[in-house]
Parts: C-alpha cells; sequence; structure tokens
C-alpha cells in the first residue's frame, strides 16, 4: 500500500473535530469522507456502497513517508547527575528472551553517533557487555563473552572504576543448578579511558541510534523482562554487589544515583526514582506492566496482594501504543452530517485506503429509537491480526491460502503490525492494542482470509456494514453509538434508546459495558444480539490512555495463554480471561454464549417447539412452520446463517428458565470443534458431526419492566440478510423483531 492512514479517533460526534494520519508513498493524493453503507464487494450480494460528503478537506494532500517506530522502553530525562559520571555501576536482574537477534540495550546513557556514554548491553555475540565511550567516541567493551540463555533470569552488573581503569562485567544465573554454563565474570583493565559526557537521555530497554534523515531514534530494543535496575555513581566492591544479589542495598551516602522501582503504580507508564535525586522515567510504546519478577514464589498471583514480587516490566522490539504520526488535516463535524459509519478515503490512480470513524449524536441527543451499538473494542483486539493465517494454524483453517494476498495483509507483514491474537517476536502474546496507528483490517472490503476454507470473507467492520445496509434498506432509521462510548458514558448512552442492535461480533466487552447494559435491560431496554462468541473476553482500557485495551488471556478458546502469575489487567488491577470465569456468563444476559467454532460452511436453522409458543408468534410472522432458516447463500462463508462462530443456550450458565428456544442449527462440519473452556478430557467427539452442542441456538427472552432479548448465536447471521434482494427468511425474523422492539407496543410475557 503506497497510501496509509489513521485517525486520533474511532468515535466522533457533531462540533467535534476528528484528525487524520497519512503516510504516503505518492507525490500527492486525494482525501475525501464518504459515507459506508455496504463494505463487502462480492457480486453474490448488493455490492460495495459509499456516499461521497462534501466538505472542506476534500481536495489534493502533499505526500510523505511517515514512520512507523516500534519498540518498547523506558526514557529519563538528561539530567547533569546522570550525564556527569567517572565511576559507575549499573546493576539489574533481567529475563532475556532472543539474546541472539544482536546488540539490545539494557540501562544505556549512550549514542552509536557519537560513540560517547555509557551503558550496559546484550552484546553481538549474545553475552552481556559493558560499554564505555570518551568524549572523542573512543569505545571500549567489556563483555562476558558467554551467550545468555533465553528465558533464563539473570542477575547483571557492569561496573567501571575511573581511578584504576578497571571494568567489571557480571552474568549471573538465578538458577541452583550445578553446572551452570552461562555464569561469567570479567574483571580487567582497560587502559586510559573516561566516560564521556552524552547529552542525550537514558534509555532502559534500548538505545539511542539515528533514522535515515539523521534524526535520533531508539533502536537496540531489548526483548524480555528487566527488573528495578539501578546506577551508582562509583564501582561497587564485590562484596556489595553480592549484597544487591540477596536484595540488600549496601551503605553508602550520595553515591546511588537512581533506583527505578518498576514493582509500585503498574497502571502508570511514569516510572518512579526511588533514590533522592528522582530521576524518574517514562514508557514508550507500551511495555507489559504487572509481569512476574525473578523473585516470584507462585503462591501470591495477584500482583496487587505481592507488589514485591511483580517488580518486573516486560519489553518488546515490535510493541507499538502510538505510531506519533503528524496529522495531514482534520475534519470539524457538521451538525447536518447525521449519525453512521464514515471513512476519509485516499486515493490516487489505482492506490487507496479507508479510514473508517463513527459518527455518533451529540450526548445526551439521540435522533432515533434503534442504536447500532459498533463493537469498536472487537476491532481493536482484531487489528492487524494474522496468526490466523499462520502455517502453524492450517490444520484449523481449512483450504489452501495464499498469504499475504491482499494489500493490507502485505503491509501488515512487512510492517510487524500486530493484534491481540497475534505473538511479539519473541514468541509472547500480545496484551495491549491501540487504535492510535494504521489498522488495515479494519477497513472497508477487507477480507480475512482464514474464513470460507481459505477463500477469504468479511469479518468485523465489513460484515457490520452487511447490518447496516440492511438497516437503511428497510428503512430502519437509526444512531450508531461506540463500545468506547458505552465504556465511559454507561446507561445514560443506552437510555434514550428503544432498542439496541449489536453488530455481529461483540466479542470484547469491559465490565462497565456489562453493567450498562445489565441496567438497561433490566430497566426494559430491549436488546438484539445480531452475532455470535459475544461478551467473552474480559476487556479493560487504559486509565490514562483511553485508546488502548488490554486482554490477558486464560481458560478459553484461545490463540496464545498468559504466562502464569500474569492473568491480572495492569490497566485496571482485574482478573482477565473469560467474564464466564468471573460469574457472567453470556448466557445470563443474553440466553446463549460461545460453544463452537468452524471456517469452512455455514448450516441453517430448525424451528423449535418454543417457536411456536404465542409469546415468540411476532418473530415468525411470514416464516412457515417448517421452513429452514438461513438455507441459501451468505456473505460470510458462502453458505447458510448459523456459522463461524456459534452460540448455544444452557441453563447451568445462566440462561433464564423462561427463556423460549426458538430454532437451532445442525449439520456442521468437522471443522466446526467445541469450545476448549468445555472439553475436560481430550478424544475424538468434539466435531460438528458427532457433538450435539455444536450448534447455534435462537433465543427470546423477557426482562423485568418490559426489557426484551432476542439472540440469533451466530456470526454469520448478518450475511445472509441481503439474499434474494433482502427477501428471505433472516431479514424477515430480523424486521419483525426489530419493528417490534423498537415500537412502544408491550411485549407479551
Amino acid at each position: 500500500m503506497k497510501i496509509v492512514g489513521y485517525a486520533d479517533r474511532l468515535s466522533v460526534q457533531q462540533g467535534e473535530t476528528i484528525r487524520f494520519m497519512v503516510s504516503s508513498e505518492l507525490p500527492a493524493y486525494d482525501a475525501d469522507i464518504v459515507r459506508l453503507v455496504h463494505g463487502d464487494h462480492s457480486l453474490r450480494g448488493p455490492g460495495f456502497k459509499e456516499e461521497q460528503i462534501p466538505t472542506q478537506i476534500s481536495k489534493e494532500y502533499p505526500g510523505r513517508l511517515q514512520p512507523l517506530h516500534k519498540g518498547s522502553y523506558l526514557i529519563v530525562p538528561d539530567s547533569p547527575v546522570l550525564r556527569e559520571i567517572d565511576s559507575s555501576t549499573i546493576q539489574a536482574f533481567i529475563y532475556p528472551t532472543t539474546p541472539s537477534k544482536g546488540v539490545q540495550g539494557i540501562v544505556t546513557k549512550w549514542s552509536s553517533a557519537s560513540g560517547i556514554g555509557y551503558g550496559l548491553f546484550i552484546d553481538e555475540d549474545g553475552g552481556l557487555a559493558l560499554w564505555i565511550g570518551d568524549q572523542q567516541g573512543k569505545v571500549k567493551k567489556i563483555g562476558a563473552a558467554k551467550p545468555l540463555r533465553p528465558s533464563q533470569w539473570y542477575f547483571v552488573v557492569g561496573s567501571f572504576d575511573a581511578e584504576e581503569s578497571r571494568a567489571y562485567v557480571r552474568q549471573e544465573p538465578i538458577s541452583n543448578w550445578p553446572l551452570e554454563q552461562t555464569r561469567a565474570v570479567v574483571e580487567q583493565t582497560i587502559g586510559s579511558i573516561r566516560i564521556g559526557r552524552a547529552e542525550n537521555d537514558l534509555i532502559i530497554a534500548g538505545h539511542w541510534g539515528t533514522e535515515d534523515s539523521g534524526a535520533p531514534i531508539v533502536v537496540g530494543h531489548f526483548n524480555g523482562k528487566i527488573e528495578n535496575p539501578r546506577l551508582f555513581g562509583r564501582a561497587l566492591s564485590v562484596h556489595e554487589i553480592d549484597s544487591l544479589r540477596e536484595e540488600v542495598m549496601p551503605k553508602m551516602d550520595s553515591t546511588l544515583i537512581a533506583a527505578w522501582n518498576f514493582g509500585e503504580s503498574f497502571s502508570s507508564t511514569s516510572i518512579r526514582d526511588g533514590s533522592p535525586n528522582q530521576q524518574h522515567g517514562q514508557a514508550v510504546n507500551m511495555p507489559m506492566r504487572a509481569v512476574t519478577g525473578h523473585n516470584w514464589k507462585g503462591i501470591e498471583d495477584n500482583f496487587a496482594h505481592a507488589p514485591e514480587e511483580y517488580g518486573a516490566i516486560r519489553f518488546h522490539d515490535d510493541d507499538l501504543e502510538d505510531a506519533g504520526w503528524q496529522a495531514d488535516f482534520e475534519l470539524t463535524i457538521p451538525e447536518e452530517l447525521s449519525s453512521g459509519v464514515y471513512a476519509a478515503r485516499l486515493s490516487r490512480g489505482s492506490e487507496e485506503d479507508y479510514v473508517p470513524f463513527f459518527v455518533r449524536p451529540r450526548k445526551g441527543k439521540a435522533t432515533a429509537r434503534i442504536a447500532f451499538l459498533v463493537p469498536t473494542f472487537t476491532y481493536l483486539a482484531y487489528a492487524n491480526e494474522h496468526v490466523s493465517n499462520s502455517p502453524d494454524l492450517k490444520y484449523i483453517f481449512q483450504g489452501e491460502r495464499e498469504y499475504p494476498k491482499q494489500k493490507q495483509d502485505k503491509y501488515i507483514i512487512a510492517n510487524g503490525l500486530h493484534s491481540l491474537y497475534d505473538h511479539h517476536s519473541d514468541g509472547s502474546g500480545i496484551c495491549y492494542s491501540s487504535r492510535l496507528r494504521p489498522i488495515l483490517t479494519l477497513r472497508p472490503k477487507y477480507y480475512f482470509q482464514a474464513l470460507g476454507s481459505g477463500k477469504g470473507s468479511p469479518h468485523n467492520l465489513n460484515a457490520d456494514l452487511h447490518l447496516v445496509d440492511w438497516l437503511e434498506t428497510k428503512g430502519h432509521r437509526h444512531d450508531v453509538i461506540t463500545d468506547e462510548d458505552l465504556h465511559f458514558e454507561g446507561t445514560d448512552l443506552l437510555k434514550p434508546y428503544k432498542v439496541i442492535v449489536t453488530g455481529t461480533h461483540p466479542e470484547y466487552w469491559s465490565r462497565q459495558m456489562l453493567d450498562a447494559m445489565d441496567e438497561y435491560l433490566n430497566a426494559g431496554g430491549r436488546l438484539m444480539y445480531l452475532g455470535g462468541n459475544g461478551f467473552y473476553w474480559v476487556t479493560s482500557v487504559h486509565t490514562e490512555k483511553p485508546h488502548l485495551v488490554e486482554v490477558r488471556r486464560w481458560g478459553g478458546t484461545e490463540a496464545w495463554r498468559a504466562e502464569p502469575g500474569e492473568y491480572y489487567h495492569s490497566t485496571t488491577g482485574e482478573l482477565g480471561g473469560l467474564w464466564r470465569n468471573r460469574g457472567r456468563p453470556p448466557q445470563k444476559m443474553v440466553g446463549v454464549g460461545f460453544t463452537a467454532q468452524g471456517f469452512d460452511r455455514n448450516s441453517a436453522y430448525k424451528r423449535r417447539k418454543d417457536s411456536f409458543d404465542p409469546r415468540a408468534s411476532f418473530i415468525f410472522e411470514g416464516v412457515g412452520n417448517d421452513e429452514l432458516i438461513g438455507d441459501f447463500q451468505s456473505l460470510v462463508q458462502d453458505y447458510g446463517a448459523a456459522g463461524f462462530e456459534l452460540d448455544r443456550l444452557d441453563h447451568s450458565l445462566g440462561t433464564p428458565p423462561h427463556a423460549l428456544l426458538l430454532a437451532s442449527s445442525s449439520g456442521h462440519s468437522d471443522a466446526y470443534q467445541h469450545v476448549i473452556e468445555e472439553v475436560k478430557v481430550s478424544d475424538s467427539r468434539q466435531g460438528g458431526p458427532v457433538n450435539p452442542l455444536v450448534k447455534a441456538d435462537m433465543v427470546y427472552m423477557e426482562y423485568p419492566n418490559g426489557g426484551t432479548v432476542f439472540s440469533v448465536g451466530s456470526i454469520s447471521w448478518c450475511g445472509s440478510l441481503s439474499y434474494n434482494q433482502y427477501n428471505n427468511n433472516v431479514s424477515r425474523i430480523t424486521d419483525n423483531v426489530l419493528t417490534k422492539f423498537a415500537s412502544d407496543e408491550k411485549l407479551r410475557s
């Protein structure tokens, strides 16, 4: 892709301003604002639909390349106490995960451009090294000359005595194993050299270098954990260093320059120095907090209860929290612009990109009875996802696949972008996702290649636009609101609406969102859950950075699993994993919950006995008694309304006894497998042909005070809405329910 962009927000209301950041290899490009109606260009559906909106931003813009600077680190502003050092000792505990990948900074006051300063590094050979550069850029490197072992805790020290011109380097495994081959102590005279006065900021987990333009940039990113590093203004004795190994601070006066404490303020990106010098720092690109340290005993797994055992931060060379691009243009939303799904369309010749955003009504000023709740947290979770196309998972995702095939996927791979489903370069799972970066999967026309036997299929925004198109075609006036709006505003956002309609995959929900929806339903609100695998993963929002969400995976059907002792979210302190493991299974709220997933072909529903209950008569008006529901083409995985990810009714998990089981799917292939969290013993009885729990259930249920829920239990449902010019039983049922739910008519109970 030669033109790529992102916006500074996803949700915006009339009168607010949204800014767009663009990187272009082309000398110029055009920008326009469009309203997105249908994002799927498949010939089997109504085709791609957009409407250009006249605004002042429609014009040509000069192109410029804006780089992606990935990699997390800590930055401590330059100060005399850090700069004016003659002798020094740097000490830390480290847990390197890719020690052989090349030079990595641990604690550095160093610039590769000048060669001036000092630092503790992992050297080219994978071992610990102390670097000293004088004022003329003459460099001495003292290395342990023994490669560190990946995923092993080490006590590391680099010390320099300027008076005696002696250096000391020590890497010591935190292990009781005999014959440990990676232990090393090097002490040597290095000749006359003095530490130069480097004026750059101190970096933890990297060092300063330069980009092609000559501008300074942090490079040499460390992969792994660093725990509570310390810097002293003198060369400590071996006895004093031994004391640090045993967590005893040597007795000294003003020689402690900095002692950074990572075992506190876990939700913050600020790093505190416990020394009198107050050399506080700031985290860049969101390294992972609330991770176990070298002294974790495995007794307490909540960092809030044993913060002294969580004194580490985990860094990755591919972390990216904020791309930090400069804005190219901005739009103040006109008062007359209606709520809906929009995008900045960036184009020049055959090159194009869309940067979606969602216009909501002014706060407290609903303009319709219906609100479409856009699952933006799910969009963030899947942002730039590519793990489903990994060769390692080919046995799950059926069919032959050419990947990367789409221009968006090629950009994702080439630039090392990741989702909450992917792994860092060191193999660890990714737990943070931000909207302040290009998200190439959040685009109209984009297909997730793993779906539909590897042929690709709409998902997330592109699939949710199937619903938007149907709402417009059927004349259902609606507002658009987002997960982020709901998280921060709670029930007040929902109260003005008679009915809330979900997207196809509202999988990632915060506690605030669940509480708000519970309150809304119990107060008489109505909900149409038109998707599958919803309300599943505990999701939290960073207290300082509302653009960033966190997920810690464990105990579910998952792409990776959090490390032992790291199940609690750093951003909020709450237990991560599945909502069902915190006593809030989806069945309690919407009657159904995740039961199976599959990636080849969908199936149809067959009406059940409860569908003939008088309470549900309005749902099936115009639908035959023996008519299979969704037994026709779908824009999601080719055929059938029940597919991709499925939900089922389960009274043991909280489905209320009065809930009506209206219809169920059957006949799913062996590509559909029962969810892992419910498989107690491995066997061969979990696939669609043999496991009765591999199905989608359609459910209707009432709440007190007139609240009601209609759930379809399938991600693929909305992909069938437009079949036969919108004249089909999936469309009819959806229309019946929405018309009734949006009315003032009291529902039968």
